[in-house]
């Protein structure tokens, strides 16, 4: 690992070249891939510098860059299929709670099988917290994962449910909702480009109307929509999603939608004629994670298809959004996957289905499992409700672990985070054929273009990227 900037100097040395005004002349690719963006990743995820990370924050974000590797709005390719000028795949949102450098590598060899680029990483606001994982640190993990495998294009990062709290909202709403803005800025300043916001959590069933059961929702939305259009970056549109059933509650119905997105137009283009959304977040059955059983099985899921396929053409014939977006998929049986894209969901998200492939791997070293038990019954036992088993206390908390442990899960064997790797890599393979991504490389390139976005390194940053001149 890279300690300081006088090593880093030593490792970059006739690989990486600056000019005197910090731009990047032309990286050596080989070495990179080979072996040093692993140790330029791993120094900026851990080193406890804050120049050091400052600058490899820069370094690999410039990097990237000169090896046609960009952090891109999706909204091109939405817009599109509003249009109805593509469809017949779903896009998949993934999010990668742990070993996310790892994670994200076999999700880039998968797509260079498959031929595709029309695939979201994205990390909610809850999992922020829980995996130690700030919008900075997940966007430059991303993109040396990237560099590392070779992948060339566009990389979608999605601020997933960025949600407002129903309880601290009744209690301070304005408080509630500028801290979701302060959220919103420092996820567009790490170069996130598509963000979903969910307010649906304030949605009251208990009003006579529709229109008044959303207002909370829409005008929140509206509210945030303004917020990014006044910081996205110059020459980009950020994709922006809205949602009008909190997953998990009831579902969706075509007044919900139609109150939502009338309220939300009616905001925008009163208060300044501002850009809209893309994309609908609807309920149909699902819930995040799944529904444990007392053996820590997962029940099955009874999901309304048609329920989608009608908010999904209604969103798009009524107000030329690309579609509905699915949430808590991962853990749907395979069989269920092909039929998104049948039905015209816009998007998917998919996140606990990872989190369980690794943490039940057969490979996975067991005195390992046995310390994130012990570390579970130790430090969540007030969590456990009394009518839960061991299997659905485990279940339900594992996610918890991924914080704490992300150093270990970093530093796991080779041999572990190889046949790990190769599993998930089939594993997103399997998703990206199912949902109809395969070979969709030419039709994102139609409807994304490049972009180099500005980024201008401190002088702390541009004294270290001077000495690699």
């Amino acid at each position: 690992m890279i300690e300081t900037k006088t090593d880093l100097a030593k490792k970059l040395k006739g690989i990486v070249r600056f000019d005197s005004a910090g731009s990047l002349v032309e990286p050596s690719e080989s070495p990179l891939s080979e072996g040093l963006i692993d140790e330029l990743v791993e120094s900026y995820v851990f080193t406890e510098d804050a120049t050091l990370k400052e600058a490899l924050y820069y370094l690999i974000g410039a990097i990237a860059q000169r090896l046609s590797i960009w952090p891109a709005s999706i909204q091109g390719l939405y817009e599109a299929m509003g249009r109805g000028e593509c469809s017949g795949f779903t896009v998949p949102a993934m999010n990668l709670r742990g070993m996310t450098y790892d994670m994200a590598r076999a999700a880039f060899r998968a797509a260079k099988r498959l031929n595709t680029n029309a695939f979201i990483f994205e990390i909610a606001k809850s999992e922020i917290g829980y995996t130690f994982q700030r919008p900075a640190e997940y966007r430059t993990v991303l993109l040396a994962a990237a560099i590392k495998e070779g992948y060339k294009g566009p990389v979608f990062i999605q601020g997933d449910h960025f949600q407002i709290n129903a309880k601290n909202f009744a209690q301070d709403p304005q408080k509630e909702v500028q801290g979701l803005k302060a959220l919103v800025k420092e996820a567009l300043e790490a170069e996130f480009l598509n963000i979903d916001i969910d307010a649906s959590t304030v949605v009251d069933l208990s009003k006579p109307t529709h229109a008044e059961q959303q207002r909370n929702n829409y005008e929140i939305e509206a509210e945030l929509v303004r917020h990014i259009r006044a910081l996205e970056p110059k020459g980009v549109t950020v994709s922006v999603g809205g949602e009008i059933g909190e997953v998990g509650k009831v579902n969706s119905t075509p007044e919900d939608l139609i109150a939502f997105m009338d309220g939300l137009i009616e905001e925008l283009r009163t208060k300044g004629n501002i850009k809209e959304i893309s994309k609908i977040s609807v309920q149909t059955g699902t819930s995040h994670g799944g529904v444990v059983l007392p053996d820590g099985t997962i029940a099955k899921v009874k999901l309304d298809f048609d329920v989608l396929e009608k908010l999904s053409k209604l969103s798009r014939d009524r107000y030329g959004l690309s579609g509905a977006v699915q949430h808590g998929a991962s853990t749907l049986p395979d069989e269920a996957f092909d039929e998104f894209p049948k039905r015209g969901t816009a998007e998917i998200h998919l996140a606990t289905g990872f989190q369980n492939l690794l943490l039940d791997h057969p490979e996975l070293p067991l005195d390992f499992q046995h310390e994130l038990m012990s570390y579970m019954d130790k430090n969540f036992v007030n969590e456990k409700k009394p009518d839960e088993t061991q299997e659905q206390f485990y279940y339900k908390t594992r996610k918890k672990i991924f914080g704490p442990f992300k150093r270990a899960f970093w530093s796991l064997p080779k041999d572990f985070k190889g046949a790990f790797g190769k599993d998930l890599e089939d594993r997103f393979a399997f998703l990206f054929e199912k949902l109809g991504v395969r070979d969709r490389t030419g039709l994102v390139e139609r409807y994304i273009t490049p972009i180099e976005l500005e980024r201008s390194p401190s002088k702390a940053t541009l004294d270290i990227l001077k000495t690699l001149s």
